[in-house]
């Protein structure tokens, strides 16, 4: 699950990046309102958690044009304005959630995972398909009820599949949900992924439609 993260504090935005790719996300990182809308021009991402106080203006701005071209992109905004009457604000400007500073960054894992998912339109908070389950909270899988030992790029992939149950995902978008801006990606990385995985979890458990990407298989694996 590819997110944006956007707060001006550059010791903040470190321990918020570090934090929630330990919690299974891949995070871009910005400072700017500037920088975050050139970002949610140029990527879709999975949800974004916006800083309201920014050097070159308000969350809020960033928030409002991403609203006014029709984009749900789910928004948790994390700001140290936290009266009642700035929640409103925000929360009737289009955000998902509010979260005031200072936080607890895995409450704040939890809510930028609930956002998500309504964002899917999914309420499971565990994805299970042909006697796989996997849990995106504590991250880890387990194939009729033992448990899978996954790395994290391999959960992420499987976590895109299960999220996207019957859908076709490309390889492209498999890289962009997996691999943020600083990182190098080699050109299979993705196959070589799903290769461990269907060594894991059955070799028909992930079917690959050929010059369009993989989809979870229909059938037992």
């Amino acid at each position: 699950m590819r997110i944006l993260v956007v707060e001006d504090d550059p010791m903040l935005l470190d321990g918020l990046s570090v934090g929630l790719g330990l919690a299974g996300f891949t995070v871009d990182a910005v400072q700017t309102c500037e920088d975050a809308s050139s970002a949610l021009a140029a990527q879709d991402y999975d949800a974004v958690v916006l800083d309201l106080m920014l050097p070159d203006g308000s969350g809020l701005d960033v928030l409002a044009a991403l609203r006014r071209r029709k984009d749900a992109t789910p928004v948790v905004l994390l700001t140290a304005r936290d009266q009642v009457a700035d929640r409103i604000t925000g929360l009737d400007a289009g955000a998902d959630d509010y979260v005031g500073k200072p936080f607890d960054l895995d409450e704040l894992a939890a809510r930028v995972r609930a956002a998500a998912r309504r964002g899917l339109g999914r309420a499971d908070t565990v994805l299970e398909w042909r006697g796989v389950t996997l849990d995106p909270a504590r991250q880890t899988a387990s194939r009729d009820g033992r448990g899978v030992p996954l790395t994290r790029r391999e959960f992420g992939v499987l976590r895109a599949l299960m999220e996207r149950p019957g859908t076709t995902v490309s390889r492209a978008v498999l890289e962009e949900m997996l691999y943020g801006w600083q990182e190098e990606v080699e050109s299979n990385a993705v196959e070589v992924h799903i290769h461990h995985l269907r060594g894991k979890l059955g070799a028909g458990f992930i079917k690959t439609v050929r010059g369009l990407g993989y989809r979870l298989a229909e059938e037992s694996p």
